[in-house]
């Protein structure tokens, strides 16, 4: 190490942790202000971006949660968060260099720039052996990147056909008979359309999103909290198959009414913390399997 990068590394060193991220935290809001303001409006304006509300409260909860190890104390990553931050930059000043880019992706560059610079700004601050203990709220911070509008189409498209599929194997199961055309479906008396609309990608991102934090409150293996996650994605599919077969049954068999009224409007989270109910059932499962193959030994030994 040069004598330059020592001293450096002192002087930052003597500094106080916290005050140093603040000021750095301070500075990515004051220069990419912009952006910023302009996801947060999103997801305010477009239901299909509601999720990025949740982010930074359930990120900054997770890390004051365990605020002890921030005050431990460790020896700053001042290489590797000077790189960090050197690559947030180069992420924001990108889109200068790039001409014609749709405005959405210039937010989503612009946001991923602003989150590489916070994680950035911990580990230069806080080092590398507290950024690992933080890792999961940290990467999670790449959830308020907005998602661009082509892959976010492709996402919506791929819930509408999903649940087009799993209202379709409902009525089979049920025995009603069932014509399926992509997002088209006719049963007798009706034929729906599985719109953007109905494709409940809110719901189903925010049931994702859970999943991942819920995963990671209350398992310890890597493998059983991937589990959880990719099981969240077709529970999500499944649970609006759900909702459009009981708005259809009940709007054929008992009152018309049922198609346009409050449970077509308003009911998703009726359908929500039902699949919500499965996915806290699995985590209940994969907890105590856990837990037996951590006690089973301890507790042979306490029988001996």
């Amino acid at each position: 190490m040069s004598s330059f990068a020592r001293a450096a590394s002192n002087t930052i060193a003597r500094l106080p942790p916290f005050r140093t991220f603040v000021l750095l935290f301070a500075a990515s809001l004051v220069i990419a202000w912009r952006p910023v303001l302009s996801t947060f409006t999103l997801a305010l304006r477009s239901g299909e971006y509601t999720h990025l509300l949740l982010i930074v409260p359930i990120s900054a909860s997770l890390i004051f949660s365990e605020r002890d190890v921030l005050k431990r104390g460790s020896e700053p990553a001042i290489g590797f968060g000077s790189a960090l931050l050197a690559l947030a930059i180069l992420i924001g000043g990108s889109y200068r260099w790039i001409a014609g880019l749709p405005s959405d992706i210039l937010l989503s560059l612009g946001m991923l720039a602003v989150v590489t610079w916070w994680i950035g700004s911990f580990v230069f601050c806080f080092g590398a052996p507290t950024a690992r203990r933080f890792v999961f709220p940290l990467c999670f911070l790449f959830w308020l990147v907005p998602i661009p509008a082509l892959a976010l189409d492709k996402i919506v498209a791929f819930w509408q056909h999903g649940s087009a599929t799993s209202a379709s194997l409902l009525f089979s199961a049920f025995g009603v008979p069932v014509a399926q055309d992509g997002i088209f479906l006719s049963i007798p008396g009706l034929t729906l359309e599985v719109a953007q609309e109905c494709s409940s990608v809110r719901s189903s991102l925010m049931l994702i999103i859970t999943s991942m934090v819920l995963a990671h409150l209350f398992l310890r293996s890597f493998w059983r909290k991937t589990s959880v996650v990719v099981v969240a994605i077709p529970l999500s599919i499944v649970k609006n198959g759900l909702r459009i077969f009981t708005i259809a049954m009940l709007g054929t068999r008992v009152d018309p009414g049922f198609l346009h009224g409050n449970l077509h409007h308003h009911g998703g989270i009726i359908f929500f913390l039902l699949a919500l109910f499965a996915l806290v059932l699995l985590l209940w499962l994969l907890s105590r399997g856990e837990n037996d193959m951590l006690g089973g030994p301890k507790a042979a030994q306490a029988i001996r």
